[in-house]
């Protein structure tokens, strides 16, 4: 049977950047399989897209384009915090990744791209905005 949207699936996959780096791998290549509901929109929307027909056991390699997955980086999500904001003794440097509490509790990435003495600018963006993500997708189950 395909999957068609309202299926309850597992897929085994590996994302890769254009230049080859894995930035997320399941089943042989890692974790568990994920598991979500075809077409749900639980997951970005070409991946989503992509398993809509596939059969268990089938095997798929897509190339996402930043409208399929994270989007493009929105400039707006760029904000200068004062450094009076983040801890004393905390070292801040371009390149860190940070985890920041939302008011719902949830947590969100964000990196340092510019330190000063002031303040500090950091990226809210998604850490995949703007790039073209490369997956293999194997269907493991379908409503199992």
């Amino acid at each position: 049977m395909p999957v068609k949207k309202g299926d309850k699936i597992k897929v085994e996959y590996e994302g890769k950047l254009d230049d080859g780096t894995v930035f997320d791998s399941t089943g042989k290549h890692g974790g568990e399989p994920l598991e979500f509901e075809a077409g749900a929109g639980s997951v970005i929307k070409g991946f989503d897209n992509a398993v809509i027909g596939m059969k268990k056991g089938d095997e798929k390699e897509i190339n996402l384009k930043p409208a399929e997955a994270y989007g493009e980086p929105n400039e707006q999500l760029v904000k200068k915090v004062p450094r009076s904001q983040f801890p004393e003794k905390m070292e801040l440097k371009a390149g860190t990744m940070l985890a920041l509490r939302a008011p719902n509790g949830m947590q969100i990435p964000a990196k340092i791209t510019e330190v000063s003495d002031s303040e500090v600018t950091i990226d809210l963006n998604h850490p995949l905005a703007g790039k073209n993500l490369n997956f293999k997708i194997k269907i493991v189950g379908i409503n199992e």
